[in-house]
């Protein structure tokens, strides 16, 4: 039987793209580690390193002085390969960073939301080029732009959803719009998933759940690695859980608050700070100053909603991130541990968000990243 038409480029793009991720993960190798690492022969890494440096995906490193002869010749990816955006929306405001191929920001630009102001797409471009603007790139130049916000686009409609509150984003074609706006290709994400997506290299499964408590609360669930969305997109939107001794939202459709947010959102953890005596303006004030007995109710409240989802879920690891838990810290984390104990099945392990910064932030610019890396290595036609 003969080979396929087309197989043998597909091959070329295969090892091509191996050889690319090896030097990515890496750093810096020569041919004869690359042939070890890819199982390739020196001379098939050869021609290999010769189309990837005339792409400009590879570039010359050196000599690795413990190797002698052409082989100790030392290649890196091209980290100006291709350069990609991620950016952070809120109520309050816009925060982007410009990336390279190999995930290093190289430019960040962040600017508040001026008031009635409803043209989101040109405050997003307008952020995009002046971080851009630092290290000389246009933003018709990025090879991927992903962007978090609170809510979810509906696959159905192309609408944002379960964000009411987002003031000039709420468009019926938004990712058509942003597009047209920056000249890029643009993917719109859930700002909980894409926490979500930051955490995935510091979790030991590929499997977990993670909680985000602070201004508003949301979930985010990861199955064997990959952010499961539902059907709507609103997989996740877990303030709207109905909840014990809360009474029932029938009005979650047209702007209402579910069970869970008037339970263990920030204004019921400042309302609960009230009650206890304890002074601030923010949910990470007044939970980082909060009494024991302000923490045990508090964590009853999370620990609720958060025994629903194990019932349903049963996750391995639940990550909590969010202005409360940070705030809370080891002793607020300890307290949902034991009240799950009692209200829970199942007994997951419970951790705090380790990626520090805007976890939003950096899970676009990751999701970005990881995007321009497929379209490098993309079949074509």
């Amino acid at each position: 039987m003969s080979a396929s038409p087309g197989r043998p480029g597909l091959l070329r793009t295969i090892n091509d793209k191996a050889a690319f991720e090896f030097l990515l993960e890496q750093g810096p190798l020569s041919r004869s580690r690359l042939s070890a690492l890819t199982g390739l022969t020196h001379p098939t890494v050869a021609q290999l390193l010769n189309r990837l440096e005339g792409d400009g995906l590879v570039v010359p490193a050196g000599i690795d002085e413990r190797g002698r002869g052409p082989n100790a010749k030392l290649y890196a990816a091209n980290a100006r390969a291709a350069y990609v955006a991620g950016a952070d929306v809120t109520s309050e405001g816009l925060s982007v960073a410009i990336a390279d191929i190999t995930g290093t920001v190289v430019a960040e630009y962040e600017r508040a939301t001026p008031r009635h102001s409803f043209d989101g797409p040109s405050r997003l471009r307008a952020a995009l080029e002046t971080a851009a603007a630092e290290v000389g790139l246009r933003v018709g130049e990025l090879a991927q732009v992903v962007v978090g916000m609170p809510g979810a686009l509906d696959p159905r409609t192309g609408r944002l959803g379960y964000a009411p509150h987002l003031a000039g984003w709420n468009r019926p074609d938004l990712r058509g719009d942003l597009g047209a706006a920056l000249g890029v290709e643009v993917a719109v994400e859930n700002d909980v998933n894409l926490a979500a997506v930051a955490e995935m290299r510091a979790a030991d499964t590929a499997s977990f759940v993670l909680l985000w408590a602070d201004e508003g609360l949301g979930m985010a669930l990861v199955v064997d690695g990959k952010i499961h969305r539902g059907a709507t997109g609103g997989a996740g939107e877990i303030s709207y859980l109905p909840v014990a001794g809360v009474p029932l939202s029938r009005k979650v459709g047209h702007g209402g608050h579910g069970g869970f947010q008037l339970a263990a959102g920030a204004g019921a953890v400042l309302a609960l700070a009230r009650e206890h005596g304890i002074p601030g303006a923010t949910v990470g004030e007044v939970v980082s100053r909060g009494s024991e007995r302000f923490l045990d109710e508090l964590a009853t409240r999370l620990a609720t909603g958060l025994a629903a989802v194990i019932c349903v879920v049963d996750p391995a690891l639940i990550v909590l991130s969010g202005a409360i838990p940070h705030a809370g810290g080891p002793r607020l984390l300890a307290r949902i541990d034991a009240e799950l104990a009692d209200l829970a099945i199942a007994r997951p392990r419970l951790t705090l968000s380790s990626v520090p910064g805007n976890v939003v932030r950096t899970g676009a610019v990751a999701s970005a990243v990881a995007g321009a890396r497929a379209k490098l290595f993309s079949p074509v036609g």
